[in-house]
Order: structure tokens, then C-alpha cells, then sequence
């Protein structure tokens, strides 16, 4: 892959890498801290992709790890104006897209990455180095959560 290619694959990529960070850190400031060291750290590791079909999947698994790094050495509680109101994007229902942050952390970031990314149970395993069976039943947890919450939500 040609550095410019790789630079535009990066561009078509970093809505996802937003969404999947606001799903994991709290504060913008880290949201901002850890796109920024996931990319410099790709740009510098970009040699060493070997399928360029697995692009996403590879540059998502570098910002999981930089999110989990900022986590570790916060290791604080965010003051309340970090917590947002509702920030899904424009075009997402807010209550569905509150209700996901809600979830805990492992099915946060799976249902992240199947629902909001669209990857596929395969993706997601190798992105979040669990097996295929442990995706499906996160997924599976999430959906049943998910839909209590709904509809109690909708019951108020």
C-alpha cells in the first residue's frame, strides 16, 4: 500500500475511530489524545500490514489499545461536565445510542463494533482478540439489555 493510499484509507477511517473512542473515554480531551497516537503510532507501523483488507480492523485494535493506555493512567472519576447529555451523532436516535454507553464495558465495545461499525462477528473477535463464540454471546447479552432498557425507557 502506497503511502497516499494508506493516508486515505486512514481519512474514510476516522469517523469509526471518533465513534469507537467516544464509546471507551469520557473526556474529550482524551478522545482527541488517543485518535492522535493511534494514527501516529499506525503511520509509523504501516509497513508491517500485511492484508490491506484488514486496514479497519488493525487500526482499531491500535486505538483500543491506546484508549485502554489513557484509562490506566487516569484512573479517575470524570468530573460531571464530561458526562455527556446526549452526544450521539445527529443522524443516531439518542435514546438507543445512550442506552448502548450504558452497557457494560466488554459489550459496549463489541455491540460498538457490530452495530455501529458494521463488522462482522469474525472482525470483531480478531479486533477485540476474544473467539467468535464470546462476540456472539456479548452480542447476544447486549441485544437482551438493550431491549429491556428500551422498553422500559419507552414505558416512562
Amino acid at each position: 500500500m502506497t503511502d497516499q493510499a494508506f493516508e486515505r484509507a486512514i481519512l474514510d477511517l476516522t469517523e469509526s475511530m471518533y465513534r469507537l473512542c467516544y464509546a471507551q473515554l469520557r473526556c474529550p480531551a482524551d478522545r482527541e489524545d488517543a485518535v492522535q497516537e493511534a494514527l501516529k503510532k499506525a503511520w509509523e507501523k504501516r509497513k508491517t500490514l500485511k492484508d490491506e483488507g484488514a486496514l479497519k480492523g488493525w487500526l482499531l485494535r491500535i486505538l483500543l489499545n491506546e484508549c485502554h493506555n489513557i484509562q490506566r493512567k487516569n484512573k479517575r472519576i470524570f468530573p460531571a461536565e464530561y458526562l455527556p447529555l446526549s452526544a450521539a451523532p445527529e443522524d443516531a436516535d439518542s435514546t438507543l445510542h445512550d442506552l448502548m454507553l450504558s452497557l457494560p464495558e466488554k459489550l459496549k465495545l463489541t455491540a460498538v463494533l457490530i452495530f455501529m461499525e458494521g463488522m462482522t462477528g469474525a472482525q470483531a473477535a480478531k479486533v477485540l482478540k476474544v473467539p467468535q463464540g464470546t462476540v456472539s454471546s456479548r452480542i447476544h447479552k447486549a441485544r437482551k439489555i438493550l431491549q429491556e432498557k428500551w422498553e422500559e425507557a419507552n414505558r416512562e
